[in-house]
This record gives C-alpha cells, structure tokens and sequence, in this order.
C-alpha cells in the first residue's frame, strides 16, 4: 500500500513540475493543488475502508494473507457502490449545500486597454494621444442556472459601470432573464463594447440619437429564441435609460425596447440576418414622447476550409427618430452602411458611410471611414483610420487615427 500511495504522489509531483516547466498560469497552479488535496483525500479514505473492512472481515472469507492489494481493490469497489446508491433527495441537498471550491469562487477576470494617436486637419492639433477606454471585466457561473458579468470602465478619469448584471438560463419555455445594468439590445452593434467595433467609434446614427456611448439602461430583459423558417429571437426590454443624449428628457420613467432578430443560413458558407427594433419613452413633465424605430442587416461569407484567410461582412442599420412635444415634432433618419474583407489571416480593409440628421435641428453630417486592421492576435490588435466628415454648411475635416487594442485574460475581443 506505500508503494501504491508513493507511487501516486510521485505521479502528482511530476505533472506539477512538468506544469512548472510550461510556466503555468495561477489558475493553473490552484487547480493542482486542489486536485492533489483531493487525491490525497481519496487515498487516505481508502486506507480507512481497507483497515475497517480487514477488521471486520470473517477469517475464513478473508484474503491470503499478504494480499493487500486485493483488499484495496475491493474496499474501492464497495466505497464506489456506496456513493452510487445515494438517494436523489440526498444528491440535490448536497449539490445545493455544499461549498464551492477555491476555483469555482474565483471569476474569470479579462481586462482590455484601447489607446488611439490622432492627427486632424482642422484648427490647432491637441489630444494628439487619447487613452480611450480601460476596461475590466469579471464573469462567473453562479449556480447551474444563475451567472454574472460586471464591466468597469475607466475613460477621462472617470470610473463607471459599464454593465454589471444577472441572468438566467434555463427558465420555463426556454427563455432567459436579465437583471441589472447593461447595453440594450438596439440594432446590431449598439450592444457591442467599443473595443469590438470594426472602426474606433460608434456609428454617427447612434452617438447622435442615443448618445457618444450609445443606449444603456438598468432593468430587466426577457430573452426567448424559437425555430421555424430559420432562428429567430425576441429580446424585450424595460429599463431606466441612462444615455447621454436626452432622448427622454432626462426622465426617471421606465422606457420599453423590442427587438426581432431572423437568422437564415444561405448556404454552406453564407448567411444573413434581418433584424427590427423599436425604443419607446414618456416624459409627463415636458409632455414629451419619443419613439426610435430601426431596421439592421448583416450578411456574412465565411467559407469553412478558409475561415482563418477569408471572411467578407456587410452590414447596415437605418434609424427613424420621431421626438413629438404637445403633440408635434419632427422626424429624423440616420444610418450606416459598413464591410469588412479579411485578406489573409492577420489583415482585415474595411470602410463605412455614415449619414445622420441632428435632432433638433435636421442638420446633415456624412462620414467616409476606411480602415485597416492587424490582426496580431487574440489578444492584441492594431488598426489604422482614416476619418472624412462633412456636415452641411461647414467645411469638410479629415482625421487619421491609430488604435492600439489589448486583453488579458478570458474576455479578450468579444463583441458583447
């Protein structure tokens, strides 16, 4: 039996200093020590049973002498039984009841710098270096159905939440719940954080209707996603809104969000989706209503054999503000049209036009953006822009921008 128990140790011991040797994460190392805690657990409960059961064993059914490894077999074989023959009421109230352990209560924590060099034409050059946004962002499953994401922003010395919420999966009729802060589910990019987008900054349509950071809100969503015809899913939102702009007239009052995404698969390398939103708000006070209706769009060539080499996107959305006070009050449409082509594995040539009217006044801004990104990794990537922006009235400006976009951790560049 030492040898046994000698033999497994060493056995530990060796994979730890080969994980030693491959320079492994603390992660890594927690991981290892808790399994060699349970190692060692198991074999000194396998000694116990093998001494109780040699104790309690009738001599004429005993073993040959000497035949300890016979009797460490049998005491596993009778200790792997036992657990199996736990009642189900049993099982639950120890799942439920237990504790988790040491890597199960450390979240998955991912940080993300973006830093951007700027050089424009008009007036005198300043904030020629600009750190855009620090990010940090700590996810964890809670329970089977329960999990958490919570995002902190730094930016311009400030420090603020950028989504901290709850959800479920799981629930009757497969559906999925949301609690807390988090970016709502407007169109396609809105809810995207603005390291992931394909240019440095949010579409001229969405900076000007909802704000430079976008629409956010702190409430519930109700998320729910059926077959027929394609994929579909149904997002439905109500939130305090918190956007920049005053959209609702600096309200505490709820406002209610729809959104129907359609997916279809074209092919073996192509597909698309169409999508539907409507953003709905009240401000008693000023008699203000407002109301956002949108349509986006995104069609994807993504050939399997050559997904790392070749990719090709084209996507748009097309908003409609509609802000009435006593009744009266205009219309206003902006949008985007946006590609990006991967040309090999590390380069990505993208461009997008923008096209807005400003709320109050209708006055019209374009923009021409194209860009060109380095892939250097999943952690790491650069992007060079070139920015054309033109509103009515005033003299065309012209900015060249470069961005510098890190991550640690698990979060990396994701879009959400």
């Amino acid at each position: 039996m030492t040898r046994i128990l000698g033999a497994t140790l060493l056995a530990a011991a060796c994979w730890s200093t080969g994980l030693a040797a491959q320079q492994p994460t603390q992660r890594q190392l927690d991981s290892l020590a808790a399994q060699v805690r349970q190692l060692r657990a198991r074999v000194d409960s396998l000694l116990a049973a093998s001494r109780a059961g040699a104790a309690q064993q009738p001599a004429s059914a005993a073993a040959a002498p000497g035949d300890e490894l016979a009797r460490l077999r049998a005491a596993a074989s009778q200790a792997a039984g036992a657990g199996d023959t736990i009642p189900a009421a049993d099982t639950m109230a120890r799942a439920i009841g237990r504790e988790r352990n040491q890597a199960q209560l450390n979240p998955e924590i991912g940080a993300t710098g973006d830093v951007r060099v700027y050089a424009t034409t008009a007036g005198v050059q300043q904030n020629n270096f600009e750190p855009r946004e620090f990010e940090i962002g700590f996810q964890s499953a809670l329970d089977p159905y329960s999990h958490t994401k919570i995002f902190l922003s730094f930016e311009n010395e400030h420090v603020g939440v950028e989504e901290g919420y709850l959800y479920w999966i799981g629930l009757p009729g497969h559906m999925r719940l949301d609690l807390g802060k988090y970016r709502q589910q407007f169109g396609e990019v809105n809810r995207w954080h603005l390291h992931a987008l394909p240019e440095t900054e949010y579409p001229l349509a969405l900076t000007s209707y909802f704000g430079e950071d976008g629409l956010a809100g702190t409430g519930l969503s109700l998320y729910r996603a059926f077959g027929g015809l394609g994929t579909h899913e149904v997002t439905l939102q109500v939130t305090e809104s918190e956007s920049d702009a005053e959209l609702f007239g600096n309200t505490n009052r709820p406002t209610y969000l729809g959104h129907l995404l359609n997916f279809w698969q074209l092919n073996h390398s192509t597909y698309m989706q169409l999508g539907f939103s409507g953003l709905y708000g009240t401000n008693p006070d000023s008699s203000m209503r407002t109301g956002v209706g949108g349509i986006d769009f995104r069609l994807t060539w993504r050939p399997p054999q050559q997904a790392l080499y070749r990719e090709w996107t084209l996507r748009g959305e097309l908003l409609a503000l509609h802000k009435q006070i006593a009744g009266t009050g205009p219309t206003r449409v902006g949008g985007y049209v946006s590609s990006t082509y991967k040309l090999n594995q590390r380069w990505i040539a993208g461009v997008r036009y923008d096209y807005v009217e400003s709320p109050e006044l209708g006055q019209i801004t374009q923009q021409i953006i194209p860009t060109l990104t380095l892939w250097e990794s999943e952690w790491v990537f650069l992007r060079g822009q070139y920015r054309w922006q033109k509103t009515a009235g005033t003299t065309a400006t012209n900015q060249f921008a470069l961005q510098a976009v890190w991550a640690i951790g698990p979060h990396k560049h994701e879009t959400y």
